[in-house]
């Protein structure tokens, strides 16, 4: 199962080296956390289970609108074959109670 979900870690992190597992390392301005959450697809056959694949959310964080770095995450993904949708886009504004971060969501899949 790791070595599935290195994948992300290391695509992100060609992206920048602000990527936290589960929490964020550097709380900046842009800043990436990323989790596995789930058994995705599978495939069984003759009582056992055959292919296994793994899912979880990529979190970015950013205070920058148009910010470059959305377009590289997704194209980091595409280059290390990871199959990924965007799930949401929000804005966590100051005056809700937020840091003011545009939070974008990817759910991604490997096997």
């Amino acid at each position: 199962m790791w070595s599935k979900c290195k994948k992300i870690k290391e695509a992100l992190l060609s992206v920048t080296d602000n990527v936290g597992h589960y929490e964020a390392i550097h709380k900046t301005d842009k800043y990436i956390v990323w989790a596995e959450d789930s058994e995705g697809s599978s495939v069984e056959g003759d009582d056992r289970k055959i292919n296994q694949s793994i899912q979880g959310t990529i979190d970015y964080f950013t205070k920058e609108e148009d910010d470059a770095f959305v377009e590289q995450i997704q194209a980091a993904l595409k280059a290390a074959c990871i199959s990924f949708y965007l799930n949401s886009v929000q804005y966590e504004g100051q005056d809700e109670g937020g840091a003011g971060y545009i939070h974008y969501e990817w759910v991604w899949e490997v096997a």
